[in-house]
């Protein structure tokens, strides 16, 4: 709650510092200069957590890419900032068999865990878009390519499942495979940048690179320790790595030879909160403002 509270904080105070910088703006940029777009977008989702190859943020497989598609509306408010509401779906996933290569020392203990996961994330954003090329006029006279930043907040719905023995996805939420129990709507703060280009008078195509912090480690259903599940389902002793007694068991890959330390009480994730990420394209359509002519006297 902390971290929620200052990312909240540092929101709010800069986007109270630059609507303070946009007022004098505003009395040169009137609401017939404003303009409204919607868009469609094609994006491709990854995620940073304890199923990457290595434990670094900057670890990332191609093989994991999954798609996200998106629906936004936009509206310009000052020469430079714009507000904007989306709503996306998309899917990250990840294997520890894949990623985690048996033979290197530092990845064999991931590869040996042998964690899977999907999960299908259902999220709505609000954010502020800043250009860095204003645009003082109405929309036909706007910037044929233009870089910006964005930054705001978002919720989303997510459900990770998990391949189990006989190659069917179970749900993991509702099986507390750490013995803890944790939510399926979350919060988390998108920022990036992107660069718009304009196509033609209504019509716009942008790029851009978008970051996730989220404020929950089990995207992945994988977080802190290992828990005693000898009371649990047998899905829940699958997932969790529990054989009883003090052997391992379930999905753990025990062929390895380094099967201990995945006992209960024994760390299982990093203890980090989990990153996604949504990179790709978008069309937006200007809808047709009113511009009216200055009339002559």
């Amino acid at each position: 709650m902390t971290k929620i509270f200052t990312y909240s904080t540092a929101l709010l105070a800069g986007l109270a510092l630059l609507g303070s910088a946009q007022r004098a703006d505003a009395q040169q940029f009137s609401k017939r200069k404003q303009y409204t777009s919607i868009g469609v977008s094609l994006n491709a989702m990854n995620y940073f957590g304890d199923l990457n190859p290595a434990t670094n943020f900057a670890s990332f497989h191609a093989g994991d890419t999954r798609p996200n598609i998106g629906v936004n509306i936009t509206h310009r408010f000052f020469p430079r900032v714009s507000g904007r509401f989306a709503v996306a779906y998309g899917r990250i996933t990840a294997d520890d068999n894949t990623n985690a290569n048996r033979d290197d020392a530092n990845a064999r203990y991931r590869y040996t865990r042998n964690m899977n996961f999907r999960n299908d994330i259902y999220e709505a954003s609000a954010v502020m878009v800043v250009d860095l090329i204003e645009n003082r006029n109405n929309y036909l006279k706007r910037p044929d390519f233009v870089p910006f930043l964005f930054v705001g907040v978002a919720g989303f719905h997510h459900s990770p499942q998990g391949k189990d023995q006989n190659g069917n996805y179970v749900d993991l939420q509702s099986l507390k495979t750490e013995g803890k129990d944790y939510s399926k709507f979350q919060f988390s703060i998108p920022f990036g940048a992107g660069v718009r280009y304009r196509i033609n008078r209504q019509l716009d195509a942008s790029f851009e690179v978008g970051f996730r912090k989220t404020f929950t480690g089990y995207l992945d259903d994988v977080s802190g320790n290992y828990a005693n599940l000898s009371n649990a389902t047998a899905p829940a002793q699958y997932f969790g790595g529990y054989g009883g007694g003090n052997a391992p068991g379930g999905i753990t890959n025990t062929s390895t030879g380094v099967a201990g330390g995945f006992l209960p009480g024994a760390k299982r994730g990093q203890g980090k909160t989990d990153w996604y990420t949504v990179t790709g394209f978008s069309l937006n359509y200007i809808l047709n403002p009113k511009i009216k002519n200055p009339k002559f006297r």
